[in-house]
């Protein structure tokens, strides 16, 4: 991996690793398309924070942003996504294969319940 690609994926990671983001990850997943002060109305905070949040998940490639007039509309980009999702998944087959192991244990076990 070079030093640029590098540099995006821990910028995708830095972005997801704050609540926040990822909630606002979610509701331009769940909701589509939406202006500042929509997805403003979801969270305890003055709008100048929040845009500082949309801002971090913009310069990840996360988001993308338009004008309309005189709103900022957000959108979901997911493709970043993917690379978190090719890292993770060593890491989902790991856990799987150490819970299948797990039940095979206890399917081995004798019950309790038995008189």
């Amino acid at each position: 991996m070079n030093g640029t690609s590098a540099a995006a994926e821990d910028r995708v990671f830095a972005a997801l690793a704050n609540a926040t983001r990822r909630e606002v990850l979610r509701l331009l997943r769940d909701g589509g398309p939406q202006p500042v002060q929509a997805l403003a109305d979801h969270f305890a905070m003055r709008r100048p924070s929040l845009s500082e949040h949309l801002k971090v998940l913009k310069d990840a490639g996360l988001v993308s942003e338009q004008r309309s007039g005189r709103q900022r509309i957000y959108r979901l980009e997911a493709a970043p996504l993917a690379e978190v999702q090719d890292w993770l998944h060593p890491y989902e087959r790991f856990w799987r294969d150490r819970m299948k192991g797990l039940g095979d244990l206890l399917d081995r076990m004798p019950d309790d319940d038995r008189p």
